[in-house]
């Protein structure tokens, strides 16, 4: 088990970088007009939202109680949590509103992989634990690169985002990009707290991106599952995709992610240009 001091700060650092970058105004209180020490709501501003003492408040700041269910409730409704937020803070004060239980190593079903090769149209990928790439079908290997010359450690979605050059100028909107993974991997983070693996990786990009460092110390978290992708791919310049994620319903911690287009549009016809021409490269070599 996690060390419970270190749980409770990480719960009260995570419940401060919410509460600055919040207004007054933006939770509904007026601003008495005094200066602000630092940007954001008060102490007491989220005491009395959530209906709490002051010193209460602090203490759980502070890391020095534990914090029952209804107060986690009231918390993340005077700070405006999202649905991925309330999941961190509640996983943190060990009172998860479901929590998964963790399995051995993730295996991806043969139906799953019957399923990546029929999207032949769409790039396509099962997410495991920690945002690890599990498997992917030929439209993807065509638009990111060819994730069977990585090591199973470098096939990482965040890893490759923020360490690998090419991945890096394929994204138009990487800041986005990269830091909605940070903060998928940044849920993880409070139902493994003990995880070697997990670890190590958020250990390596701290150390080899600043950006990644800089977003981690924010503790963003998002359980985000769909949203717009822009590209510019070397080969067939820009494409606009929708990326959409669905859990497994063998394993909640494995997610089919699936990038598709507008059917007629120019990233359509792009995509497929690029999807075909990687067919015949790979039937080139094949025979070759």
């Amino acid at each position: 088990m996690a060390d419970d001091r270190s749980t409770r700060a990480e719960l009260g650092a995570f419940l401060k970088a919410r509460r600055a970058e919040l207004t007054p105004a933006a939770v509904g209180l007026a601003d008495d007009g005094t200066p602000r020490r630092v940007p954001g709501l008060r102490r007491e501003e989220v005491a009395r939202l959530a209906s709490i003492s002051v010193d209460y408040y602090s203490r759980i700041e502070q890391g020095r109680l534990q914090v029952s269910a209804t107060v986690l409730g009231a918390l993340a409704r005077a700070l405006r949590l999202d649905a991925g937020q309330q999941t961190y803070l509640h996983e943190l004060a060990g009172k998860p509103t479901g929590r998964r239980i963790r399995r051995g190593p993730q295996r991806v079903r043969p139906s799953m992989y019957r399923l990546l090769d029929q999207l032949d149209r769409a790039p396509a990928m099962v997410l495991g634990r920690f945002n690890d790439i599990l498997a992917w079908n030929a439209a993807a290997a065509a638009l990111y690169l060819d994730f069977a010359q990585l090591s199973p450690q470098e096939r990482n979605y965040t890893r490759l985002l923020f360490l690998n050059r090419g991945i890096r100028d394929l994204h138009v909107e990487w800041e986005a990009a990269a830091r909605l993974s940070a903060a998928t991997l940044r849920l993880e983070t409070a139902g493994n707290p003990d995880d070697a693996r997990l670890a190590d990786l958020v250990g390596e990009l701290s150390v080899r991106s600043p950006e990644f460092r800089q977003w981690w110390g924010g503790r963003i978290v998002s359980s985000a599952s769909y949203g717009t992708k822009l590209f510019q791919h070397p080969l067939v310049g820009q494409l606009t995709l929708e990326c959409d994620t669905w859990a497994s319903p063998d394993d909640p911690d494995k997610r089919l992610m699936v990038l598709t287009a507008e059917p007629g549009s120019p990233s359509d016809e792009a995509l497929q240009i690029l999807i075909s021409w990687s067919a015949e490269d790979a039937s080139t070599e094949s025979t070759s």
